[in-house]
């Protein structure tokens, strides 16, 4: 049996880093964890071959030697899986779809052959089963959860690694919280499960092996969501593991609530961790009442960045604009908090109402989803399937001069001062690769020379090198960065 998995090509976003990959010459963020997943749990002797469309071709040959062509996608990738599908049904392979897009809409897709819906380790033994003995069926979903313990390690050698700038992998599944735009828990539930200690270190082990040195995404929606299990197990494992260990960073996503614990704290960054998205949404109370975001409320969230920011972890934030108690003053709010927190990376996007969130069914109740127009998923192409309180024109408009202000280089180079005059990383030892001298010479010649920003990065330049010269390689990265988003903003926000 020959396996083709295709993982659908991601738009020009904010989080594709497209343009700023390039000084590195790394063609995508990182590979598809869940297809390499997927594909540990395939038989062994079935042959697999793994075509990732943001770092290579789907070609005419590849699609002619698949009996099946697993793809897996997000709700932002769902232009390019169309794609996908109507050539692999052209070429006269079958289609078989799991992850998030087809979990949520997959009556959208009437030519995919199966769908093997929700978590795999569920839902893909019996179609595998059933496949075996000839009577496969076009749907396998499940209400329930799996326990992860048994979840194998990502078959990586499916990836050419030398693609990608990380790598992902995943602790736990499910968050305690109940945001009312999100809709992981509707996906994965409220009740983190985690995989042990020894998973961990296995897939860690199994990267290290194969000569990645640099960074490792630890891709939860919320690692802290089980800190007893954090604290007692995974945490000292890492920081054992990582001693005589060179690089690999590690990064992830946590709610606002890590600020109020300094022993998780102090265990992250001594584990390695030293990037933490935050969910900050807004910093409107009001706003965050609406959407039951009860984590961050009630707390001086600037002053909890920056806690953050202290004890090691530079802070990257996402934000939302059109929430129903937003008022036209709410974008200069959003700026002025970004400003001040010194969140570098700050996401905004508009307010979008995802099928299965509570957001999703209040508002279908209200009338208010636009008829006709599904969620894009896409935080930076102006659009949104609600009728937003304040009309969509002055939200349009409000969400354009937010972008506008935070990344104009005077902003956005004085934002990289405050973190950096904030931050206190912990000690990492790092493999200093020839494609970081280059690409601070792509930097000098793009930023520094050629660019807009010039006076901005050469004073950022220069004053790391002599006040902060071991944040250097950050402050160079951050610049690359700023250059990323100016041109995400120019290029694509209506």
């Amino acid at each position: 049996m020959n396996i083709l998995l295709v993982y659908p090509e991601f738009p020009d976003t904010f989080w594709s880093f497209k343009h700023a990959l390039k000084f590195i010459r790394k063609k995508a963020v990182a590979p598809p964890l869940g297809l390499l997943t997927v594909a540990a749990m395939l038989p062994a002797e079935w042959k697999k071959r793994l075509v990732d469309l943001n770092a290579s071709d789907l070609t005419q040959d590849d699609l002619l030697w698949a009996d099946y062509v697993f793809i897996s996608a997000m709700i932002v990738q769902q232009d390019s899986a169309r794609a996908v599908i109507a050539r692999s049904k052209a070429a006269g392979a079958q289609v078989v779809a799991g992850g998030p897009l087809f979990t949520m809409e997959h009556a959208q897709f009437p030519d995919v052959d199966h769908f093997v819906l929700n978590e795999a380790e569920l839902t893909l033994p019996p179609f595998l089963n059933d496949l075996a003995n000839g009577c496969a069926q076009r749907i396998y979903t499940t209400t329930e959860f799996p326990d992860i313990h048994h979840t194998p390690v990502p078959l990586w050698s499916l990836a050419n690694l030398k693609y990608y700038d990380t790598v992902s992998i995943q602790f736990s599944r499910g968050c305690p919280f109940s945001c009312d735009f999100c809709n992981v828990t509707s996906l994965l539930g409220h009740r983190p499960r985690v995989k042990t200690a020894a998973q961990i270190i296995a897939e860690l082990d199994a990267l290290y092996a194969l000569g990645w040195r640099k960074s490792i995404f630890f891709v939860d929606d919320n690692f802290i969501g089980n800190k007893k299990e954090l604290k007692s197990a995974v945490l000292p494992a890492l920081i054992e593991w990582r001693k005589n260990k060179i690089g690999m960073p590690f990064n992830t996503e946590a709610s606002i609530n890590l600020a109020d614990d300094p022993e998780l704290l102090g265990l992250m960054t001594q584990a390695g961790f030293d990037t933490v998205f935050i969910g900050i949404e807004t910093p409107n109370e009001d706003s965050l009442i609406e959407c039951s975001k009860t984590q961050n409320k009630g707390r001086d969230l600037v002053e909890c960045v920056k806690r953050l920011q202290r004890a090691g972890l530079q802070v990257q934030g996402g934000f939302i604009v059109g929430f129903d108690h937003d008022t036209p003053s709410i974008f200069q709010q959003q700026i002025d908090f970004i400003q001040k927190s010194g969140i570098v990376t700050a996401m905004v996007g508009l307010l979008q109402a995802p099928p299965g969130t509570r957001l999703y069914e209040r508002l279908k109740q209200e009338g208010r989803l636009v008829a006709g127009r599904e969620m894009s998923g896409d935080n930076v192409d102006g659009s949104t399937n609600i009728i937003p309180k304040m009309g969509l024109e002055m939200l349009r408009e409000g969400y354009r001069k937010i972008l506008d202000q935070i990344y104009a280089p005077h902003i956005y180079y004085a934002r990289v001062f405050t973190f950096l005059r904030e931050y206190q990383p912990s000690a990492i030892r790092f493999q200093l690769e020839r494609q970081y001298i280059l690409a601070l010479a792509r930097s000098i010649y793009q930023l520094g020379i050629r660019g807009v920003e010039r006076a901005h990065y050469w004073r950022l330049f220069f004053w790391t090198l002599f006040r902060r010269p071991k944040l250097f390689p950050l402050a160079i990265t951050l610049a690359i960065y700023g250059f990323h988003f100016r041109q995400v903003v120019e290029l694509r926000v209506a």
